[in-house]
C-alpha cells in the first residue's frame, strides 16, 4: 500500500476502536499532505517538515515507503476485531458520495474543490447537493441559480480526468405538507435528489409521517437525508418522532435509499432506527453531507457503522458503479 493509503487505514482503525476525531483527523491530514508523493523509499525526518506530518504520521510514512506495513497499522490490525476487517473492505469499495455542498449554499469551498478533493480520494462520482430555495439562512438556491449551477457542473467536468464525474443534486427541504421545495421538471433534469426535513423537526409523530411518506415515494426522490434531524453534540437536539417501520417499508418499495449521515454531530439514523431500516429492505446512501474538501473523509464512519450491522456492499448505492447509479435512478430501484 501507498503512505497515503496507509495512514488512512490507520485513521479507519483508531476511529474504529473510538479515538479521538482530533486524532484520527491527524492521520487524515498528513495521507493528504503525501497523496503526491513519487514512490520510493523516504526518510521520516524528510516527511516529517510537510505541512500536516508529525513524528507519528511521518514514521509511519517512512516505513510504507518501503513497501512495509508500518508499525502502528500491524499493530491496530492485530488488536482489531473480524468486523473491521470488513468494515474497512465497505470503505475502500466506495465509489462516491450522495450528498455534498459547495459555496453556492451553505458549503465553504468552491464546487470545483469539492469535485477534485472527492476525486483524490479514489470516488469516481460525486453528487453537488446544494440547499434549495426555502432554506434561506443556508443561500438556498432558487430555481434560476439551479439553472445556473447546472451550467457550471458541465464546465467543471470538461476540465476533468474521464475516470471521474460531478453529478447534478439538490438536498431538496421536505415541505410540510410532504411536497418538495423545487420546481419538478427541473428536479427532473437532476441526477440525484436527496431530501430532507429542516423544519418543525418537533411535530407531532402522525404529521411527520405523513410528511416523510410523502416525500420518499415521490418519484423524483432518490435519497432520504438525515431522517431524524437529530444532533448528538453540544446542546444537542431530539430526534423527529415518525412511524419508523411505515417510513422504512416505503423507502423500500420505492427504492428511495435511506442516508447514513457521516457528520458527528448528525450520525443519522440512529443504531436501532438503522438496523429496523436495515431489517425493512432498504438500500443505503454512505455519505458526508460535506461542506467542506476535508470533511469527506468522514465516510467512512459510515461504512463501519454499515459493516456492524452486516450490510453488504450491494446494498450501499455509495458502492455502485457510475453506470449502475445513473441507470437506476428516480427512485433507485435498479
Amino acid at each position: 500500500m501507498t503512505p497515503d493509503e496507509a495512514l488512512r487505514r490507520i485513521a479507519f482503525l483508531l476511529e474504529w476502536r473510538g479515538a479521538s476525531p482530533y486524532r484520527v483527523r491527524a492521520f487524515h491530514t498528513a495521507a493528504d499532505a503525501v497523496i503526491d508523493l513519487p514512490p520510493g523509499p523516504v526518510d521520516a525526518g524528510q516527511v516529517g517538515r510537510l505541512r500536516g506530518v508529525g513524528p507519528v504520521t511521518a514514521e509511519a510514512i517512512a516505513q510504507a515507503s518501503t513497501g512495509a506495513v508500518p508499525s502502528s497499522l500491524a499493530r491496530l490490525q492485530a488488536e482489531a476485531e473480524p468486523e473491521a476487517g470488513a468494515a474497512w473492505d465497505l470503505a475502500v469499495a466506495s465509489t462516491g458520495d450522495c450528498h455534498l455542498h459547495s459555496d453556492w449554499s451553505d458549503g465553504g469551498s468552491p464546487l470545483e474543490e469539492m469535485a477534485v478533493a472527492a476525486r483524490a480520494l479514489g470516488h469516481q462520482w460525486a453528487v453537488l447537493t446544494d440547499h434549495s430555495p426555502r432554506l434561506t439562512i443556508a443561500h438556498g438556491l432558487s430555481a434560476q441559480r439551479l439553472e445556473s449551477q447546472l451550467e457550471a457542473v458541465a464546465a467543471v467536468n470538461s476540465t476533468m480526468s474521464p475516470d471521474f464525474r460531478l453529478l447534478t443534486g439538490i438536498e431538496c427541504d421536505i415541505l410540510e405538507d410532504g411536497s418538495l421545495d423545487q420546481d419538478e421538471g427541473l428536479l427532473g433534469r437532476l441526477d440525484v435528489v436527496v431530501a430532507s426535513v429542516h423544519s418543525k423537526l418537533r411535530s407531532e409523530p402522525e404529521l411527520m409521517t405523513a410528511r416523510l411518506l410523502a416525500a420518499v415515494s415521490n418519484p423524483h426522490v432518490d435519497v432520504l437525508g438525515h431522517c431524524t434531524g437529530r444532533i448528538i453534540t453540544g446542546r444537542g437536539r431530539p430526534q423527529s418522532r415518525f412511524d419508523a417501520a411505515a417510513v422504512f417499508a416505503a423507502c423500500a418499495q420505492a427504492g428511495t435509499a435511506v442516508e447514513i449521515n457521516c457528520r458527528p454531530e448528525r450520525r443519522d439514523p440512529p443504531d436501532d432506527l438503522l438496523v429496523q431500516a436495515a431489517a425493512a429492505g432498504c438500500r443505503f446512501a454512505v455519505d458526508t453531507d460535506a461542506h467542506a474538501p476535508e470533511q469527506l473523509h468522514w465516510q467512512s464512519t459510515g461504512y463501519a457503522r454499515a459493516a456492524r450491522i452486516g450490510l453488504g456492499a450491494d446494498r450501499l448505492i455509495t458502492t455502485w458503479p457510475l453506470g449502475r447509479l445513473l441507470g437506476s435512478t428516480p427512485g433507485l430501484p435498479g
